[in-house]
């Protein structure tokens, strides 16, 4: 098996039996925010793309790419599709021309040949045949309505693409495949908190040495259950090309930096004792023949590999140049700042998702200010209605500044989530009072009736909290309240604090209460 590193959480995968391409992306996503790094457009796209099977995990833009899946990925390449809970990212797909499709059971063993589902998963791998298995992880907080990994078995090697889902059970996967050779899967964090927080400095600061090293700690606990040979950080992180977004780059000694690169990964695996970790940039391939052997090859001589890292500012600085037109084109498709008043279309498109979504709007519940300009408007969720400020209404308990263009383009665009265009372009500010509040990005991943109506149900759900466990003197209960991961796998008791590290929220163990969110309370006991 081959694997080619097509940059960020992109993978070229080469069998005998087939050709996998996976989350190509090479467009500047989020409001050209975020930018692949290193560079990956010196790759030879057109020859990347004429492969026998796509997979695009899950709809983020730095995994679902529009413009390269159109332009350079043959049409009649087989999709390999996660088993979601609406139809979006397979709708997306056939929008742009995609026609052939392997609709996939979560966490079930598949097997492939010539782009069609066979029998005999159980029996030796025939001519032409591959094994697959794509997790798919379909909470409301999964992407937008989604994410999910693979694994690709050849009769002789197993790789886990992982990317940057985050599954609650690998036991399936090992059950069906037995030892993982490779694991590929993110590391850094892909987000806007603590950054765009109208907090101190200092706390900020604290808030992001935190959240940088719960994303790596949280890797580590993934490649502690899998037990591969070979680990590949990947999935991350992004490099921020516009001048207003440069210091988010972890390029100034910023220890509350929440995007370190993959060498700051594997000199923390090497400080836990982990050998296997593997540096890969756009263009470098892995050869494997199961875990026996290994061969890793880059595009480019090792010193200028190395180059990329030591000298990071001026790597980044050469990107920033050659960047600035592709950015500057994306800025220009942007609605104009000035216009009629944004009060009607935000009723238009928020009330009638408030109406369908008791259970969200009630998990939110109060006002949420939205600042755009010169223009306030209040998302008031206890009466499902979109409003003007009421006189002595004082500060919001959350609130948004964001740029009038933003808010005018994904209006005019008709966007279903605010989460993958605004949100994660970081181009805002906010303020809250007390904890993260779920249900409200929630609610702005999931501006369709279709959408809003899963997410709705999903939270009406109970939990599951029948089993418990010990850990660290106290009897909790097995799965986390927030989204059921397995706490004797994931969990960390530091005094009377539990830390659930697959998404970092935490429990005060004294009373069960969510230090991170609304509800979401323990069942717990001292022993």
């Amino acid at each position: 098996m081959q694997i080619t590193s097509v940059g960020h959480a992109g993978f070229h995968i080469q069998t005998e039996a087939g050709s996998i391409l996976c989350d190509p992306w090479v467009t500047p996503a989020y409001f050209a925010s975020w930018v692949p790094f290193p560079d990956n457009t010196g790759l030879d796209w057109d020859t990347l793309g004429n492969v026998d099977y796509l997979y695009v995990s899950h709809l983020h833009k730095d995994h679902f790419d529009p413009d390269t899946l159109r332009d350079h990925v043959r049409k009649d390449a087989t999709v390999l599709l996660p088993d979601y809970p609406v139809p979006d990212l397979r709708r997306e797909l056939e929008s742009l021309g995609f026609t052939k499709f392997v609709e996939t059971t979560d966490s079930v063993k598949h097997r492939v040949r010539a782009g069609e589902l066979v029998a005999g998963d159980d029996a030796p791998l025939g001519p032409g045949e591959l094994d697959i298995m794509i997790i798919a992880l379909r909470a409301p907080a999964d992407g937008p309505i989604g994410d999910s990994g693979l694994v690709v078995a050849d009769g002789t090697t197993t790789v886990f693409n992982m990317n940057d889902a985050r599954p609650i059970d690998m036991d399936p996967m090992l059950d069906a495949f037995g030892h993982i050779d490779i694991h590929l899967l993110q590391y850094s964090g892909a987000i806007w908190y603590p950054m765009v927080y109208d907090i101190p400095k200092r706390t900020k600061a604290n808030f992001g040495k935190q959240k940088r090293q719960r994303g790596m700690d949280r890797c580590r606990s993934y490649i502690e259950q899998v037990g591969a040979t070979w680990i590949v950080p990947s999935a991350g992180p992004p490099v921020f090309l516009d001048d207003d977004l440069r210091d988010l780059n972890d390029d100034h000694g910023d220890e509350g930096n929440i995007f370190p690169d993959q060498i700051v990964f594997l000199e923390q695996l090497r400080i836990h004792g982990r050998d296997g970790g593997l540096l890969m940039i756009p263009g470098s391939t892995v050869d494997l023949t199961g875990s026996d052997t290994m061969t890793l090859t880059h595009p480019v001589p090792d010193e200028q590999v190395d180059a990329i890292f030591t000298d990071k500012a001026a790597y980044i600085e050469d990107m920033a140049q050659r960047f600035a037109p592709v950015i500057a084109a994306q800025k220009a498709k942007w609605a104009p700042a000035d216009g009629e008043p944004l009060l009607p279309g935000l009723k238009a498109k928020f009330e009638p998702i408030m109406a369908q979504s008791d259970l969200i709007c009630d998990g939110i519940g109060y006002p949420v200010g939205l600042v755009m300009g010169d223009e306030t408007v209040v998302l008031d969720f206890p009466k499902r209605i979109v409003r003007e400020p009421i006189d002595g209404e004082g500060k919001y308990r959350y609130g948004f500044r964001i740029a009038p263009e933003l808010v005018r383009t994904v209006l005019r665009d008709d966007e279903p989530d605010w989460v993958n265009t605004i949100f994660l372009s970081t181009r805002f500010t906010a303020w809250r009072i007390g904890g993260y509040n779920e249900f409200l990005y929630t609610f702005f991943k999931c501006l369709t009736d279709e959408r809003i109506a899963y997410a709705d149900g999903w939270f009406a759900e109970a939990h599951d909290d029948s089993a418990s466990i010990e850990l660290g003197g106290y009897e909790i209960q097995r799965r986390c309240p927030h989204l059921k991961a397995d706490l004797s796998k994931f969990g960390v008791v530091d005094g009377t604090t539990l830390t659930c590290n697959l998404h970092g929220w935490q429990w005060d163990l004294e009373t069960g209460r969510c230090k991170t969110s609304k509800g979401h309370e323990l069942r717990c006991s001292k022993m």
